[in-house]
């Protein structure tokens, strides 16, 4: 073997360390994409912007928001949604991306009032020892059209909920939150 030979056999192997860094990024890219997968389609960190669900989350809180199960079932009375804005908010200048989360008190055929301080679900009071303080609006009865949902505030007299601008519509519900991350003094579900 001559020694041009030699040179050019060295020149055209990468290094051990020029490898080194190809894996890394290359562990990098998958991570990345992994990433992007789960948040785009299986959950997603978000943030609490309001005092509309106290006393069950407090502005500043920090939650897990799971984006897979309804895909296979419906939103049931008592679950917490994120969601996007429905047309009536948008109308009223909420951005399409700003993300509500409220808790769902009636689904589909289900009839909502609110009456002496108390919601009604079919006729009859709703439990709900969840909540800030009762509502001091009457609202009255409203049949849940299919594919929408019934949603309010836990804090019933300071939430823009479905009492102002209607029912959500499915196709908007983003998501249901199910892990509470941050304060750590109240880690834990939802």
């Amino acid at each position: 073997m001559n020694p041009q030979e030699s040179d050019t056999k060295q020149a055209s192997t990468p290094s051990k360390a020029w490898r080194g860094w190809q894996e890394n990024l290359t562990l990098i890219a998958i991570a990345l994409c992994l990433a992007l997968l789960i948040r785009t389609f299986i959950a997603e960190p978000r943030y609490i912007p309001s005092e509309s669900m106290v006393p069950t989350l407090y502005e500043g809180d920090r939650l897990v928001v799971e984006k897979v199960s309804y895909n296979f079932q419906q939103p049931t009375t008592g679950d917490i949604v994120v969601f996007q804005p429905p047309a009536e908010l948008q109308r009223r200048g909420y951005p399409k991306d700003q993300a509500f989360i409220k808790r769902v008190i009636g689904t589909p055929g289900e009839i909502i009032s609110v009456n002496n301080g108390k919601v009604y679900l079919n006729g009859k009071a709703l439990p709900e020892d969840y909540i800030a303080e009762p509502p001091n609006q009457p609202f009255p009865p409203v049949k849940v059209p299919e594919n929408q949902f019934f949603v309010m505030g836990d804090n019933r007299n300071n939430s823009n909920d479905s009492r102002y601008w209607g029912f959500l519509p499915k196709e908007n519900i983003i998501g249901r939150a199910v892990f509470r991350f941050w304060p750590l003094d109240r880690l834990g579900i939802i």
